[in-house]
């Protein structure tokens, strides 16, 4: 019975999935464009700092996202690439690499004023954890950003790492 359940609620998470959503607007993330300066609250109190580049590339069809740490934080610096592309179905999509080896592919949602990019639900033995970019409080200078993590197939929700971003 134990297995069941997860396996219950992955089956029920796939078929949501499977569901034909409408299409996102174009502009859904135009917000996000420009050039932008990040910071972070470490574990150890420190201030992390980073440069994040947003444009739009390949006729406009492709959001390209430069992100790069800055040089006076300690090593391992962060560096990463997004690219996110509206599909024929008019559904946002995203795939983001960096040089500490992370990959993720992930698919836009809206909840409100939230603007989100989240993971595939897996199931991980009696857990079923996934992973989403929050981004709220969207103004046209500013933001705040917040990677989330879950591992009872997106109940609730653990806030892993907050980026506020500014013009």
């Amino acid at each position: 019975m134990r297995f069941l359940v997860p396996t219950l609620l992955l089956a029920c998470t796939m078929q949501t999935t499977l569901a034909a959503p409408a299409a996102q607007p174009a502009d859904l993330f135009d917000f996000w464009l420009g050039d932008w300066q990040v910071s972070w609250r470490n574990a150890d109190g420190t201030t992390g700092k980073a440069r994040n580049h947003v444009a739009r590339i390949l006729d406009g069809n492709v959001i390209e996202e430069r992100f790069e740490e800055d040089a006076g934080d300690p090593a391992p610096l962060l560096k990463g690439r997004s690219l996110s592309v509206r599909d024929a179905a008019g559904l946002w999509r995203q795939a983001w690499a960096d040089n500490q080896g992370g990959f993720f592919a992930l698919s836009a949602s809206v909840d409100g004023d939230k603007r989100l990019f989240s993971t595939a639900l897996t199931a991980a033995g009696a857990e079923v954890k996934g992973q989403r970019m929050v981004f709220h409080d969207i103004t046209p200078d500013a933001f705040t950003w917040d990677w989330e993590g879950t591992t009872d197939g997106g109940r609730t929700w653990k806030l892993l790492w907050r980026l506020a971003y500014r013009r």
